[in-house]
């Protein structure tokens, strides 16, 4: 039995705080939230534009780039705006179907950047450990068969959490003291028994997730084990150069996430607001960062971005 009997009430909107406790600070907050996502998107969408308009970028990893700045967007959009919206105007209020599609888009995209990053590491393994056969294996027709299939593993593996949801009757608080809503974060105010949530969602982190995470160190082993076998010193350097910012992009995506895992089960005695803005980093800092770790040592973006730049000046120039 659940508790509609007994109240007549399942909540169909729910109400999102913000960062509880720091209510005075939300305007400073909001600043620092505003310039992160305007980064993001000048950035990723920068990046987006580059790759798919010059011919020289045409490689498999860049192909692969470009969808890891696509699920930046994505990722950011889904969490940023609500929040600006709850800290500029209060608007906090969020129906339970709306509250749903965030969860979805939101944990599909994190699954699918995930797999992306897998994908990245694959490529790089095949790069270094089979070079002669690199453009052989990773074909455009496979890149995009492997890009349909991240899309369908990550979106697919999600779908059920709607229904998982949806069959939920919501009647506890209906106060949410986030910025965005979460899988369990919603699913904790019903009154049904939410164990089947709690063992998807433990699985998804499991056999996705984690699983990636063992598979990208299994394939750095593998390519480390590749490199300190050249004889050549210089050539050693640039195969670990190509993996430089790979690397940096896989620490700055799962290691806030990591934490913020650790400081929840562990980090009883920390202050929720602190969960919250960590929550909030791991979804805004790999869509800032990403694009300026790859602008910063990938040399052939670079000069993309130097081409485009100073084009735009000379046109300017001319103009006037």
């Amino acid at each position: 039995m659940t508790a509609l009997n007994h109240t007549g009430v399942s909540h169909t909107v729910f109400r999102l705080l913000g960062v509880p406790g720091l209510e005075d600070q939300h305007m400073w907050i909001s600043i620092s939230f505003f310039i992160s996502y305007v980064i993001a998107l000048l950035g990723n969408s920068q990046l987006i534009c580059i790759i798919l308009t010059r011919h020289s970028l045409r490689e498999p990893i860049y192909l692969f780039l470009c969808m890891l700045a696509g699920a930046d967007l994505v990722l950011s959009t889904c969490t940023v705006p609500q929040a600006l919206a709850i800290f500029w105007f209060h608007a906090g209020e969020i129906s339970l179907d709306r509250c749903i599609t965030q969860v979805f888009f939101f944990s599909s995209t994190f699954v699918c950047e995930s797999g992306i990053l897998l994908v990245m590491a694959f490529d790089r393994y095949i790069a270094i450990c089979y070079p002669l056969r690199y453009t052989t294996i990773l074909t455009p027709a496979l890149v995009g068969k492997i890009g349909v299939t991240v899309c369908l593993r990550s979106y697919g593996t999600i779908f059920p959490l709607i229904f998982l949801l949806k069959r939920l009757t919501f009647c506890q608080n209906n106060i949410i003291p986030h910025t965005y809503c979460e899988h369990i974060g919603l699913a904790k105010y019903a009154c049904n028994d939410i164990r089947v949530n709690i063992w998807y969602g433990f699985s998804i982190l499991m056999l996705k997730v984690v699983l990636d995470v063992v598979l990208i160190f299994v394939s750095y082993v593998l390519i480390l084990h590749a490199v300190f076998r050249i004889p050549s010193r210089d050539a050693r350097h640039k195969a670990l150069n190509t993996c430089g910012s790979h690397i940096c992009v896989i620490v700055l995506f799962y290691g806030p996430g990591i934490f913020t895992t650790l400081t929840q089960r562990f980090g009883r005695h920390i202050p929720p607001h602190t969960h919250i803005l960590l929550a909030n980093v791991c979804m805004l800092a790999p869509p800032v960062l990403n694009p300026i770790i790859y602008g910063i040592k990938t040399k052939q973006i670079q000069e993309q971005v130097v081409h485009v730049l100073f084009t735009k000046q000379k046109s300017l120039r001319f103009k006037i």
